[in-house]
């Protein structure tokens, strides 16, 4: 039987030479494990990732059914490069899963090469979904070894070369540089006359039957470059096939591990095709290449079309997406997918899983301008929702994420030059998912005695000093305190609301209260905003809902190592204690001098927190928290209306002073201190929360110099350079 092709397909052979020279050379034979006696091959196969071959499930079972006789160890061989290897069957995509119900399942199986020394090639998966193919080829592995074959045990690419020869005229003599290989009996090339997509897969036909041991082999679409399907079966009758999809991959999961297999972890899906991105951007690495790359072949194929999103932009782009952890929803994926299309929220055509399928998604036969932009803003998308996911996660694996996602960004930065302005615009403020709101009011000094005016801002934060500036009041005059606090409060809810809706599902944000010196008895817990956004919307206290901190509007562009050593000390502590500072504070003698305070918080532990029961908003209060912050504290406790100095510390005094030290000892550390304090608040309010009154006006200084508050107002609203 030969591959004779109608004319003029030579000559389209002929200019993907190159392209199928490397599918050949991928394509594999599954047969008894080595040194079986030699039989005839199950079927093929083809190599997609180091160590890693994608083949049909059947092809790993008899005729009848079983599963082929691999021996106890259950080895078989995958012939490829001259050799046969030993492997094993790793994932198995028919296997019901028993939580999924009576779910369609794939004719896919994943086999795994033991000996992991001898290097080999690795097609290209698509990463979009195959529709109607025009140009495009299937491969199989040998039926048997010719006497003398160099590739005595080998693939189809030196044959495939051959068939193409015999079938493509130049496309053979492009690929008859290495010695002729004997006549096989079964030609493993075999052009695709028309394929298209339907509810079974991929149907496809051909000038001739589909030969046995076709099954498990590479459907290559050559007009894009890639292998979209997995050849599955033919025709009894004619010269249709059948093939799945290889975007049925993205239904990988770790219940189709074989028993006793080894696998790819929790998310074999994801993990599988970052080794195949990143093993073919690497093949790129100057110095590394001993030849053509089946990059090179893809180039080769498209030069010319005038796409501004080509195949070096895709090989990069999804080699730092494979960089990324696999997103923590799906969902993500499509909703990014959506606002780049700007279809709304409706699911697409495909399921997504990863960063790659969102990708190939974006492919919409627009014209090259339109696609260049989509491909830059989802890209966008991704390296701001990977950084905000690691934003506040400590350890050097969420630093090496964080350091990923910017390289991302770095890689978005360039490629977006090329964009009209409007456009770097429209995508430049990708929606995130704020930590929280930021209320800071910053006082205008005037003379000596004159009244004390202020502006004020509200900013989103994302952390690490990350801060969007979404509402200012500014003006020369400036207003009293309590106006501008009325002015917020009057939008304070709205923009909280908001906040939390791109925050995620069930989010509440921080919020965050930036005041300067004679306000740290600003108790803004107990503020009272618009619970919805309707416009007769009743009020309810912000602080039984969410975490409210006070912060000083004074710390912010320049971290004070004492400020950054302390907060450091807390935060590493095992366990918080309560530092009560009072004017008999020191040394005991109830002098009340300043200086044994400042003795008392310079010589405190790493675990000691603040905590003042007097005043704050003057007197001793003042000067103490004054000197708590210019020693470094990040952080300490007071309630809003604490006592003046016209009387000593009673009862009321003692009942706060105990509920902090409770409060710290089981608080489990600094982070959580935020939340317990909330917790404690709304018991506080509730008419059962006896025994936590104390706490209903209670000020948390949480002060992180890790993530500093803002400069001073910008000319317009933008992200800190930080």
């Amino acid at each position: 039987m030969t591959t004779s092709e109608p004319a003029g397909r030579g000559d389209r052979a002929a200019h993907y030479a190159q392209l199928l020279d490397h599918a050949g050379r991928t394509t594999v034979s599954l047969r008894a494990r080595p040194g079986a006696t030699a039989g005839r091959p199950w079927g093929s196969g083809v190599l997609i990732a180091p160590g890693w071959v994608l083949t049909c499930a059947h092809v790993l079972a008899a005729s009848d059914g079983r599963r082929r006789d691999t021996g106890p160890d259950g080895v078989l061989g995958v012939a490829f490069g001259g050799r046969v290897v030993p492997a094993r069957p790793a994932y198995d995509l028919s296997r019901p899963d028993p939580d999924a119900g009576p779910a369609a399942r794939a004719d896919l199986a994943l086999v795994r090469l033991l000996d992991p020394e001898p290097e080999h090639p690795c097609a290209w998966l698509s990463d979009q979904p195959a529709t109607l193919l025009e140009d495009a080829y299937i491969f199989r592995g040998h039926d048997q070894p010719g006497p003398g074959d160099g590739e005595a045990h080998g693939n189809g690419g030196a044959r495939g070369g051959a068939a193409a020869g015999r079938s493509g005229g130049r496309a053979g003599r492009a690929a008859r540089e290495a010695p002729a290989a004997p006549r096989a009996p079964v030609d493993p090339f075999i052009a695709v006359r028309f394929g298209a997509r339907d509810a079974r897969g991929l149907q496809f036909g051909s000038d001739v039957r589909v030969t046995p041991g076709a099954s498990g082999g590479p459907l290559i679409d050559c007009d894009r470059g890639e292998v979209v399907g997995i050849v599955k079966g033919r025709h009894q009758q004619d010269h249709v096939g059948l093939a799945v999809p290889v975007t049925a991959l993205r239904g990988l999961g770790p219940e189709h591990l074989v028993p006793g297999a080894e696998g790819l972890g929790p998310d074999p899906y994801h993990a599988l095709m970052s080794l195949h991105d990143r093993w073919h951007w690497a093949g790129q690495e100057l110095g590394r290449a001993a030849g053509p790359t089946w990059f090179d072949a893809q180039h080769a194929i498209m030069s010319g079309r005038g796409r501004l999103w080509g195949v070096q932009e895709r090989l990069q782009a999804l080699d730092l997406l494979a960089r990324l952890p696999a997103p923590r929803d799906p969902l993500v994926v499509e909703a990014a997918v959506g606002e780049v299309l700007e279809r709304g929220d409706g699911p697409g055509a495909w399921s997504l899983r990863t960063w790659r399928d969102g990708h190939g998604a974006l492919y919409q036969g627009s014209d090259p301008y339109t696609e260049l932009r989509a491909f830059v803003h989802y890209l966008r998308i991704v390296a701001q929702l990977t950084a905000d996911e690691a934003r506040d996660v400590p350890g050097e694996e969420a630093a090496a994420v964080r350091g990923q996602a910017a390289r991302l960004a770095e890689f978005v930065q360039a490629k977006a030059v090329v964009l009209q302005p409007q456009d770097r615009r429209r995508i430049g403020p990708v929606r995130r998912r704020p930590r929280s709101v930021l209320v800071e009011f910053e006082p205008l000094f005037y003379d000596e005695g004159g009244p004390e005016l202020f502006n004020w801002s509200v900013s989103e934060g994302y952390g690490r000093g990350q801060w969007l500036r979404v509402d200012v009041q500014e003006s020369a005059g400036g207003v009293p305190f309590e106006q501008a606090r009325e002015q917020v409060l009057g939008r304070l809810g709205g923009r909280l609301l908001r906040a939390d809706g791109d925050a995620g599902p069930g989010a509440r944000v921080r919020l965050e209260v930036a005041v300067p010196e004679g306000h740290w008895h600003t108790a803004a817990g107990r503020w009272e905003v618009a619970a919805s956004t309707r416009r007769t919307a009743r009020l309810r206290p912000v602080g039984s809902g969410r975490a409210v901190i006070l912060r000083d509007q004074g710390r912010r562009e320049q971290v004070d190592p004492a400020w950054l050593r302390r907060w450091q000390g807390l935060a590493a502590a095992g366990e918080l204690r309560a530092l009560r500072i009072a004017p008999q504070a020191g040394d005991g003698t109830g002098s009340g001098s300043a200086e044994a305070v400042w003795r008392l918080l310079e010589t405190a532990g790493e675990g000691a927190l603040p905590a003042l029961c007097h005043t704050v908003a003057d007197g001793f209060g003042r000067d103490a928290v004054g000197a708590v912050l210019d020693t470094g504290f990040p952080a300490g406790l007071w309630p809003a209306g604490g006592h003046g100095e016209e009387r000593d510390c009673d009862a009321r005094c003692e009942e706060f002073h105990r509920g902090v030290r409770e409060l710290l000892q089981g608080s489990g550390g600094l982070v959580r201190l935020p939340e317990l304090v909330r917790q404690l608040r709304a018991k506080a309010a509730e008419a059962a929360g006896e025994g936590t009154h104390w706490a209903r006006d209670l000020v948390l200084l949480y002060d992180d110099p890790e993530d500093p508050i803002p400069p001073l107002f910008a000319d317009r609203p933008q992200l800190s350079p930080r």
